[in-house]
């Protein structure tokens, strides 16, 4: 068996191959998924009464990753969910922050209600630990307040997707660029580039994994698929990176 050409080819590139079965996510036992309805499994539904949005947490891309790889996860999102608002009152009334919930891992995916919806400034990595109000600002808060927590914990932060042609409506470069300026700025960080080895939002991806302005069942459960495969990806072709995972959030010294 070539293992190494099996398990570290130096060719493969991020989503060349969907995992199956366990994947390298497992070396994490404790997940945290911090985001916002896209990482809520939120459904849309649209009747006489008006649109309804519905977080349903079970059918949500993290709970599938962790029911496939048998690790705890957490769901420390909620639709509409910014940045600003989780750093500044949503996380701590929730308890994100509570000692028996720390994590060897935190997946964030945020921004599109900052910057979309919201409009705010995206920033740069100079605005962390300054009262700029720019995203940046409060995504490393985030960072900053579970790196306090557990020094050695993973991040990976993940970028807008490919939006086909609404790239410049969601400022897909500019957001996805200040993502990787995020990584490079704090240690134990990776990108996760949906944009670049992602699939494209196209008209016929949305036709398959799309209701209303949201994802259906099977596009949760793909998207899980494309997040682990990732993670995947990230571990097997960094090893030393990942080799002490199992003493994160223990009190063993290594």
């Amino acid at each position: 068996m070539d293992w190494i050409k099996e398990l570290y080819d130096s060719n493969e590139k991020p989503l060349d191959r969907l995992v199956d079965g366990y994947s390298n996510t497992s070396v994490f036992r404790t997940i945290a998924f911090i985001g916002d309805s896209l990482s809520s499994g939120e459904f849309e539904t649209r009747t006489e009464s008006g649109t309804g949005y519905h977080d349903l947490y079970e059918y949500s891309w993290g709970q599938y990753i962790a029911r496939k790889n048998g690790l705890k996860a957490y769901n420390f999102s909620r639709g509409g969910m910014t940045a600003k608002e989780y750093i500044e009152s949503f996380a701590d009334a929730n308890g994100m922050f509570d000692e028996d919930k720390k994590c060897q891992a935190y997946v964030i995916a945020l921004g599109v209600n900052d910057v979309v919806n919201r409009g705010m400034e995206i920033g740069t990595v100079d605005d962390i630990g300054t009262q700029n109000e720019t995203f940046l600002r409060y995504y490393g808060e985030i960072v900053n307040r579970y790196k306090s927590m557990v020094p050695d914990a993973k991040f990976f932060f993940v970028s807008f997707p490919n939006m086909d042609n609404n790239a410049k409506v969601w400022h897909t470069d500019e957001v996805n660029a200040a993502i990787y300026s995020m990584a490079e700025y704090f240690d134990n960080a990776y990108v996760i580039d949906l944009q670049k080895y992602g699939p494209v939002y196209d008209d016929t991806f949305r036709q398959h994994f799309f209701m209303h302005g949201h994802m259906n069942p099977s596009g949760y459960i793909f998207t899980a698929r494309i997040i682990d495969s990732y993670i995947d990806y990230i571990v097997r072709h960094n090893p030393q990176d990942f080799s002490n995972v199992g003493f994160i959030c223990t009190d063993i010294k290594y």
